[in-house]
């Protein structure tokens, strides 16, 4: 079996590698803009099943032997989806529904092949410390914030703003490690270069 990553994220890359399953990196396009009313859960669970299938597409369909994980992380704040900050005055605005106040990280895993079809979802709560216009003001002159969902990086300079995380710290990083091994061990691949698990 082969295994194709269906994203260019250096984090999700360095992840799925921890798993001990060979794998190779596809860059693929998807629209990302939220459907109209669409629901958070729903949202992230969508791009990432399309993204495995963008990813699916550019290969051999005479593969059957082929499977590509999808996955995307979206930040949610009083129900509202936060995505990638246009400028720093909407950065501002995102981290006002942050500061002092428990959030939502919602991350979505596919594999997908030619005929069958996995998914998980993984909310995990992050809870933010008060943060002043200083903070804030040096975060946004780092150059971190302007790709993030959500306008800032777990893993990164943001983690002092970080008090307390409820659920997977991987899956806000961008690939929850649990289920993502789950999906793998269903579909038959070992783990650590060999081990094949079963999970309760």
């Amino acid at each position: 079996m082969k295994l194709y990553l269906s994203s260019q994220s250096p984090r999700r890359r360095a992840l799925l590698a921890e798993l001990g399953v060979p794998f190779e990196a596809l860059a693929t396009e998807v629209d990302e803009t939220p459907l109209l009313a669409e629901d958070a859960g729903d949202y992230v669970s969508r791009l990432a099943l399309a993204k495995a299938r963008a990813g699916l597409a550019l290969l051999s369909p005479a593969d059957a032997d082929v499977w590509v994980l999808g996955s995307d992380t979206t930040v949610v704040a009083e129900g509202a989806i936060l995505e990638k900050p246009l400028d720093y005055d909407d950065f501002r605005r995102m981290m006002r529904l942050l500061s002092g106040r428990t959030h939502q990280v919602m991350t979505a895993v596919s594999l997908v092949s030619t005929d069958l079809c996995l998914n998980q979802l993984v909310v995990t709560d992050v809870t933010f410390a008060d943060l002043s216009e200083a903070q804030l003001e040096a975060y946004w002159r780092s150059g971190e914030p302007q790709d993030k969902a959500g306008g800032y990086a777990i893993q990164g300079l943001a983690s002092i703003f970080v008090s307390k995380v409820e659920g997977s710290y991987s899956a806000v990083v961008g690939l929850p490690m649990r289920e993502t091994a789950l999906l793998l061990s269903q579909a038959g691949f070992p783990l650590w270069n060999g081990t094949l698990f079963e999970f309760n």
